[in-house]
């Protein structure tokens, strides 16, 4: 084992390891502490500084801070399910009792003649502007949407996520002289090179949701929905209701928040059909349990194969029952259980089986390579493309991931843009900020001084 450099900033953040574990890398331990002393304005701002959206992400986050907790190892032999401290909610605690907080937002320095653009209003784009603003940055999002959030606002059920949470954080933001062109998607990255902008990030999200092709589905189209899509309209308001008996094929978060809001909009036979085991599911543990709380069904190990209609009216979906089989590696392999097919009557389907990237509006000769994915070419720590003064992140940079990884993009995206503009080298990243104080919460509480 190595000794421990101390002297290697980045030591500190490792010590902490939910701190760590936290793409944005929130300090944990100081907004909770902040919090057990009532200060939740301080640890509103906490928050802020380091991950923008602590109302939503308190209600949304996929909490990669919760199993990196020591609290799951400190209890481990002292409960069965050792579980860490809540610190996603506390998050929402902070941020719904924080009171008026605008008169802490930073303020805007003196403009210094840099122009940076941002395709897309979602998490990403906005972390951008909120870093550059105070700069001095001449900051314009572009955005089809009437509102800035991009699919915090169009993803994620009203149920789940306030839009006024979404319309006070990215009001923070947008109210620092960041110029929002609402309902003008971008159709030309040259057009939008020829603009004179200093530097572009690209933070337009995957939004593409992946189709099956399978039988019967062109044939029952009209009552086969993409989950995204399905999402957006229902948060427009576009649709109001849902058919009786409804299936959502797909383990992800969308596929639960499909379900959960298909209950909510009249339907009253939902199942979750997945190809996986439930272990398997990507959707986080707690939202497939509220899932399973409101009584929706999770049927796992059901392969798709057909969709079956009459004259196309689609009366339900025939799946192979499968089962996994590891070999000596670790590979899982689906093989049929030789069962017969089982037929899941329904009245509608929603396909929530992944998202894709797409980016039709950017030309193939503008100098942006591509991967055999279709995702961009980028560094992995600048997000620097191959266009020099084009950065991507979000969703728009990897695939789907999650907000809070969207945020870090931002935020490295940002770095990277101030020292492009500025002629420097972009790989020089700055050192991580350290406090060394303590914020741990225990014996150092309790300490005093006393007069003797």
């Amino acid at each position: 084992m190595k000794p421990t450099d101390t002297a290697d900033p980045g030591y500190f953040h490792k010590v902490v390891d939910c701190q760590w574990a936290c793409p944005a890398h929130t300090p944990v331990p100081e907004y909770i502490r902040l919090i057990a002393q009532g200060r939740n304005a301080d640890a509103y701002m906490v928050n802020w500084v380091s991950n923008v959206f602590p109302g939503v992400l308190g209600r949304t986050c996929d909490r990669p801070c919760e199993p990196a907790c020591r609290r799951g190892r400190v209890e481990e032999n002292n409960r069965a399910q050792p579980e860490p401290v809540a610190i996603c909610r506390l998050k929402r605690v902070a941020a719904d009792h924080k009171g008026d907080v605008r008169s802490r937002m930073p303020a805007i320095g003196p403009k210094n003649g840099k122009r940076v653009a941002c395709v897309g209003a979602g998490p990403a784009s906005l972390t951008v502007a909120r870093d550059l603003a105070p700069l001095g940055y001449e900051v314009t999002i572009f955005d089809g949407e009437a509102k800035a959030g991009g699919f915090i606002r169009s993803q994620i059920p009203r149920f789940r996520l306030p839009e006024a949470v979404i319309d006070e954080e990215t009001g923070y933001i947008l109210d620092m002289g960041v110029e929002f062109r609402s309902g003008q998607r971008v159709q030309s990255m040259r057009s939008l090179l020829n603009q004179g902008y200093d530097a572009i990030f690209v933070g337009c999200g995957a939004p593409r949701g992946r189709d099956l092709d399978l039988p019967g589905r062109r044939e029952a189209a009209d009552h086969v929905q993409i989950g995204i899509d399905w999402l957006a309209s229902v948060s427009f308001g576009h649709i109001t209701s849902s058919a009786k008996r409804v299936i959502v094929l797909g383990g992800g978060n969308t596929a639960m928040d499909c379900c959960r809001s298909a209950r909510r909009l009249g339907s009253t036979d939902v199942k979750v059909i997945v190809r996986s085991g439930f272990a398997e599911m990507k959707a986080s543990p707690w939202e497939k349990e509220d899932a399973l709380h409101e009584g929706i069904p999770i049927l796992n190990f059901h392969v798709p194969k057909a969709f079956v209609h009459e004259n196309g009216k689609l009366t339900g979906m025939r799946f192979d029952v499968v089962e996994a089989v590891y070999d000596g590696h670790g590979k899982r392999t689906l093989v049929s259980t030789g069962e017969p097919e089982a037929f899941v009557e329904c009245d509608a389907v929603l396909i929530a089986v992944g998202q894709e990237n797409a980016f039709p509006w950017i030309e193939s000769d503008v100098g942006i390579a591509f991967d055999k994915w279709g995702l961009p070419v980028l560094d992995g720590s600048t997000f620097q493309s191959t266009l020099e003064r084009v950065f991507f992140g979000g969703d728009a940079a990897y695939g789907p991931k999650n907000i809070i990884t969207a945020v870090a993009h931002g935020h490295e995206a940002a770095v990277s843009i101030d020292r492009f503009v500025h002629a420097q080298d972009v790989r020089v990243r700055p050192a991580p900020t350290t406090n060394l104080m303590s914020t741990k919460m225990g014996i150092h509480e309790w300490t005093y001084h006393n007069d003797v």
